[in-house]
């Protein structure tokens, strides 16, 4: 029998290529945000470079915000309006892993994601990692292609998008992360007590 319809966008799943390409990033990013935070004292992870600036603590609890706005984003990703007919993926599946870690784009967190010290050091990783988890399991959440949901400066994205988005955030903050730690004033774990004298 012929079919009378044609399949609707949100119908259209994710390829092998790309359920690799998302897990693999997210993963990645994982791993370098671990390796950057490796060793640090109470007073390393508390170390804010300047006033106005987050230390690698603040960082990280931001960005186990910033994870677990995207699962609440993707887990009603189905409920989500389907993209527009000339919505074209392709060009923000590139931007979004190679261009939000550079940190060119600029995008002013609201209030709701500000690091308020919910929790300490080695926690806010061990929360982050807990959120990550979540986030690698929605890979293979439904209606990741098709349904979007309008990001606040970049336009709509769909649940892949959100999904590389996870680990570009994590990307671009570990940089920042690599950035407070090259500071010039930056406790060095052996020169810790002498800082607190």
């Amino acid at each position: 029998m012929i079919p009378t319809s044609s399949p609707t966008t949100s119908d259209v799943q994710l390829t092998a290529e790309q359920l690799a390409k998302a897990s693999n990033y997210l993963v990645e990013t994982r791993a370098a945000l671990v390796e950057s935070v490796a060793g640090l004292s109470t007073l390393q992870w508390t170390f804010k470079p300047a006033p106005d600036r987050w230390s690698i603590e603040e960082i990280i609890e931001h960005m186990v915000l910033i994870e677990n706005v995207i699962h609440g984003i993707i887990g009603k990703m189905s409920d989500a309006p389907e993209a527009p007919p000339d919505w074209q993926p392709a060009p923000m599946d590139d931007f979004i892993p190679t261009e939000i870690p550079k940190g060119l784009t600029k995008i002013k967190a609201p209030e709701s994601v500000w690091p308020t010290h919910r929790w300490r050091g080695v926690e806010t990783l061990q929360r982050f990692l807990e959120s990550r988890e979540q986030t690698m399991q929605l890979v293979s959440a439904p209606s990741l292609r098709g349904r979007v949901v309008l990001h606040p400066v970049l336009g709509p994205w769909d649940g892949y998008h959100w999904l590389l988005a996870a680990g570009a955030h994590c990307s671009r903050h570990t940089g920042q992360i690599r950035e407070v730690k090259a500071d010039p004033d930056f406790v060095e774990t052996s020169g810790a007590a002498a800082k607190l004298q």
